[in-house]
């Protein structure tokens, strides 16, 4: 049996402070994602620019829903779940 997708996908590169951060909060929180390098992964790339009007910024974050958080805060990355999962 296969697990269920994460309900976040983590946008990163391996030299990025702030995502190194964020995972770590993340995991303190029990919170699962699933984490993507743009420097590896064209595609991710460009889905990280269109959230960030044409910017390579990360970490970016992109919820089960399809609206995205860059640079979010734990308590952000925490308010989007909640509203992602009561919807």
């Amino acid at each position: 049996m296969s697990a269920a997708p994460a309900a976040v996908t983590m946008y990163t590169t391996p030299w990025c402070g702030y995502c190194v951060r964020l995972k770590k909060m993340m995991q303190l929180e029990g919170i699962e994602y699933a984490e993507v390098d743009i420097e590896r992964d064209p595609a991710a790339a460009e889905i990280v620019m269109k959230a960030n009007g044409g910017n390579q910024t990360v970490p970016t974050l992109v919820f089960a829903d399809g609206t995205a958080l860059t640079n979010p805060s734990i308590d952000q990355v925490k308010s989007q779940l909640a509203e992602v999962t009561s919807a």
